[in-house]
């Protein structure tokens, strides 16, 4: 399998912009992109979904189905929001439709939920079905105050786990950059001994004037 799995920090921090990105970056090099996230929660507080987004990113004709095979309606942890649908998340069945979307496809781009370390069942955390995938990871992280502490502990469980941390991209990455974040990017690069990538603010509505991403 070719591709990416994109994790994040913690909620709210870009992962699905970043894979968004990556995904209409592998699209533009005229690759059959294919992408995927094992669970999609909070779809009742409208605007358009995590899933949607993927899909239109990377040109996708995916169902779904085929894209997210859970998919819950409250904003929670997705082992929360299995148990109140009444029914749980099958390990087996993320793989199956994982490797079922990339068999068609030149790349996966896989964004995961939440941070690493959230549980998709009480004993299969995202970190699990990242190295059940075996794909390299990018990290999406806020550029901003508190991101040193988050990125380099999730660079440490990433690692911990053999997972081979690609790149951490910081955003959204301002128009003027002020000596904080300038410093975090390198720090973090320093620290993390890793590639650290910034990624501005996105018009989700208009994939055409998106950066590149040259990732995976």
């Amino acid at each position: 399998m070719s591709g990416v799995f994109v994790t994040g920090t913690g909620t709210e921090v870009g992962k699905t912009v970043v894979a968004a990105a990556i995904a209409h970056t592998l699209a533009s090099e005229a690759k059959r992109v294919a992408v995927f996230k094992p669970a999609v929660t909070g779809l009742e507080e409208g605007g358009e979904a995590d899933h949607d987004l993927l899909r239109r990113a990377a040109g996708s004709q995916q169902s779904d189905d085929e894209i997210a095979p859970y998919r819950y309606g409250p904003p929670m942890s997705p082992h929360l929001a299995a148990e109140l649908a009444g029914e749980e998340i099958e390990p087996a069945r993320l793989l199956a439709s994982a490797h079922a979307a990339a068999s068609s496809a030149d790349a996966l781009v896989c964004e995961g939920v939440g941070g690493l370390l959230v549980p998709l069942t009480a004993g299969y955390l995202v970190r699990d079905f990242a190295v059940d995938l075996g794909l390299p990871l990018v990290l999406a992280a806020s550029p901003g105050l508190g991101t040193i502490n988050h990125t380099l502990l999730t660079l440490e469980a990433a690692r911990a786990a053999g997972l081979d941390v690609q790149a951490v991209v910081l955003t959204p990455w301002p128009e003027v950059s002020g000596q904080i974040e300038e410093s975090n990017h390198g720090t973090i690069a320093a620290l993390g001994k890793v590639r650290v990538e910034t990624l501005p603010l996105l018009d989700p509505c208009r994939p055409d004037s998106w950066p590149r991403l040259p990732i995976g």
